[in-house]
């Protein structure tokens, strides 16, 4: 979202998918911008509905900057049939025109996202309520008005549905009105700067976690070896992070992915009981077990342990450090947009029966 709110600097069209019924390529909330010579930022899923979106848009583009519109597609054989696209779903996607590109709403927006802490925007995409479709309202992480675009005042069934960031809600859509939630930005928190926690800050910087790394050893916290980090910490660990743990924070995740047991278990003991939205830690089962048992012995909670992540990561058979650093930022990106490090089961379709696995 960053990205594509940084490209309106000329005239675009803002097309955004704000409600999806059965299978579809995107979900809510996915973004494009379509320039009037026909270029695009970000994707739609692509194949014939994106291109026709594309086509549309640009005729929005041309009616100028009132002129909103609702386009719904349903992926049947007429979109997607060459491209193998034939999702069965339906999608409704607002195409709103910004024929001088970057305006105070969007100016809003991306200070919004830049703080990390999260916002909702709210667009209307049905006839027959009290204000036009197409209106949009923004609201920052407290749930307060910031911008609104197309309308003069926030109707109030909106502030009464608006959802609460602090639950980290997913895209809804109620009564005709999308409610798109950007999540607060997780900052991941590495202990220990090795091959793991490198393999790490590369694949979650990548899957939009901020990243800050502590090692007591300056050459394993160099910005050759963590060039997207926001932090680079070097000192003592359990004194660093008896500094650090008071003021973790329900959108922090801490690593624990240190050289050696003594290090992991220093690092639990400040990390354990803090308000870190989750704290994982790398080893064998023997190994967490006697960690375990020294910090009971020290003082720390049972319940503080049990919501430790350890051995943390996915079983998928990892092997090799790369292997290792999926099965990490799965867990990691499982914890962020599903509130639980239990993977959801998949959906099977055998014979034209839909079945659980």
């Amino acid at each position: 979202m960053r990205e594509l709110l940084a490209e309106i600097q000329r005239p675009c069209v803002w097309c955004v998918v704000v409600e999806t019924r059965g299978s579809t390529p995107q979900k809510a909330g996915a973004v494009m911008l379509v320039f009037a010579d026909g270029s695009q930022r970000g994707t739609l899923g692509g194949g014939c509905v994106e291109a026709e979106v594309k086509q549309r848009a640009l005729g929005v583009l041309l009616q100028g900057p009132a002129c909103p519109d609702v386009l719904t597609f349903h992926l049947d054989e007429d979109y997607g049939w060459d491209d193998g696209l034939i999702c069965g779903g339906r999608m409704t996607i607002l195409a709103d025109p910004l024929t001088d590109g970057e305006d105070d709403y969007h100016r809003q927006y991306a200070q919004l996202i830049a703080l990390g802490r999260g916002c909702v925007e709210a667009i209307v995409f049905t006839e027959g309520l009290d204000v036009r479709r197409g209106s949009r309202f923004l609201f920052d992480h407290d749930g307060q008005v910031i911008a609104l675009r197309g309308a003069d005042t926030v109707p109030e069934r909106i502030l009464r549905e608006r959802p609460d960031l602090t639950t980290r809600p997913q895209p809804s859509a109620q009564n005709g009105v999308a409610y798109l939630p950007t999540l607060p930005r997780i900052t991941l928190l590495i202990v220990g700067g090795g091959h793991v926690g490198q393999a790490v800050a590369q694949l979650a910087a990548q899957c939009d976690f901020d990243i800050e790394v502590l090692d007591d050893r300056a050459a394993y916290v160099t910005e050759e070896r963590f060039p997207t980090a926001q932090a680079r910490r070097v000192g003592d660990i359990g004194g660093t992070l008896a500094q650090l743990a008071p003021t973790l924070r329900p959108d922090h995740y801490a690593l624990i992915v240190t050289r050696g047991h003594r290090h992991d278990e220093e690092a639990l003991l400040h990390l354990a009981n803090t308000r870190a939205g989750y704290v994982g830690m790398i080893g064998s089962k023997r190994k967490i077990r006697l960690i375990y048992e020294d910090l009971l012995a020290a003082g720390v909670p049972q319940a503080a342990l049990d919501r430790v992540h350890a051995p943390l990561g996915f079983d998928i058979g990892s092997r090799t450090v790369p292997e290792i650093a999926v099965s990490i930022v799965a867990e990691l990106i499982a914890q962020r947009n599903l509130g639980s490090t239990q993977p959801r089961p998949r959906a099977r379709l055998r014979l034209g029966v839909k079945e659980r696995s």
